[in-house]
């Protein structure tokens, strides 16, 4: 559950700090006619996610590949936001002062559109990938912790959108532009490596251990990223915290009027602190995670002796869903492979290695196995099949409680990886 509560929160806490960011620039700009699209393009996103998930599913569509192009489109919307806004901010004066009530016809529509369609990618990215990792889990007492954590981190990651929405909404337009462009610009060199990252590793463009060595830390280092984009959130209201404290009702005269004041201003230093607090706890959380796994990643091979041309893995050492590792002597070579159970009820059998990566092999991470040379997260049900940074596949038989898979077909995979 715990994994799950994790992943959960790491794929929509951005998703729902950019959204929120969108509506409070809508309520302060006058553009309240808009935000109809705002959430209709995450009621789109939401719905589309489990059909995405399937239709990936039916057609064997490569997810890394789908991943890494939505990610780019993404990339690219978020930075057309960031100019859409600046530029609007530039006549916002302007446009106060004339009192455009009206922002109906071509141009409003077309910015409604855009609106819509840059929050149905936020989303939906995010949703198809945990509609994949919730269709794996069967129903059982471990499918319900998974879908319990899951509800739990998408919740943490919806309330800090809308405390960040709630805390920021009252700040001065100077300041909410200087912070959340650096936000924006943050969460567009993200998507934009992450992007190129998922597409080499599907395949769809060309990659080498060499480019997937560089741009791997970047994208397994993703922590830096969120906590760079949660820090800027946490001290825009953290500052609006602190304005909020020291405004002063003295000179206003009328007592209701004073009193709604110091309502007001209580009521925006909670939303302030509501945001500061929920960002810096998800700050600490995704820390303790990262610093768990950098201690927890290490997986030793164990070593086992072949019986004649076969190497016999007793089923019960292998059915916990963990990862597990062996070596084995083959023609002399040491070779590494991973046996893991997979949600189906069957075993993913592969070498520690790749045909991008090479031997640099994997470590497990919750759901998913994560390559230790460029981090690409390893669906677990994929295992043994062919592509991108997968694990190079060896088929195997069960007879009599073991698993049993055949040496000469450990060194033929061996030999078609290259380094």
């Amino acid at each position: 559950m715990l994994s799950s509560f994790l992943i959960a929160l790491r794929e929509g806490v951005e998703a729902a700090l950019v959204v929120g960011i969108v509506l409070v620039y809508l309520n302060r700009t006058g553009r309240a006619t808009l935000v109809r699209w705002v959430w209709g393009g995450v009621l789109a996103a939401v719905v589309s996610s489990l059909a995405v998930a399937i239709a990936l599913e039916r057609w064997k569509v490569s997810e890394d590949g789908f991943e890494g192009l939505m990610l780019l489109v993404a990339a690219v919307f978020v930075v057309t936001m960031i100019v859409w806004m600046n530029r609007v901010a530039r006549h916002l004066k302007k446009e106060i002062e004339q009192r455009v009530e009206n922002y109906a016809g071509k141009g409003n529509f077309s910015a409604g559109l855009g609106l819509a369609t840059f929050v149905f990618l936020m989303v939906v990215r995010e949703g198809a990938e945990l509609a994949l990792i919730l269709r794996a889990v069967e129903l059982s007492s471990e499918g319900l912790a998974v879908w319990i954590g899951t509800s739990l981190g998408l919740c943490v990651a919806i309330a800090v959108g809308w405390f960040f929405f709630q805390g920021t909404l009252k700040i001065s337009l100077g300041k909410f532009f200087s912070a959340t462009s650096t936000i924006l610009i943050l969460v567009a060199v993200q998507l934009g490596l992450t992007g190129v990252h998922e597409l080499s590793e599907a395949m769809w463009l060309p990659s080498s251990r060499v480019e997937m060595a560089y741009i791997g830390p970047i994208v397994r280092n993703e922590v830096f990223f969120f906590t760079v984009i949660l820090g800027a959130a946490a001290l825009l209201a953290l500052r609006e915290w602190l304005a909020a404290r020291s405004r002063s009702t003295d000179g206003v005269s009328d007592a209701a009027e004073r009193r709604r004041l110091e309502w007001e201003r209580r009521k925006q230093r909670r939303w302030a602190f509501a945001s500061a607090f929920t960002c810096t706890a998800v700050i600490l959380i995704l820390a303790a995670e990262f610093a768990y796994t950098r201690v927890t990643a290490t997986t030793e091979a164990r070593s086992i002796q072949a019986d004649g041309s076969v190497v016999r893995i007793p089923l019960s050492e292998v059915s916990d869903s963990n990862l597990h590792i062996y070596s084995v002597d083959a023609s002399g070579t040491s070779v590494r492979f991973l046996v893991i159970r997979k949600p189906n009820g069957s075993w993913g059998t592969a070498l520690d290695a790749c045909l991008i990566c090479g031997t640099a092999g994997y470590r497990q991470d919750g759901s998913n196995v994560v390559c230790r040379n460029c981090a690409s997260a390893i669906y677990i049900p994929t295992i043994g099949e062919a592509g991108g940074c997968n694990p190079v596949g060896v088929p195997y038989r069960a007879e009599n409680g073991a698993l049993v898979i055949d040496v000469p077909a450990l060194a033929e995979a061996r030999s078609r990886v290259s380094h």
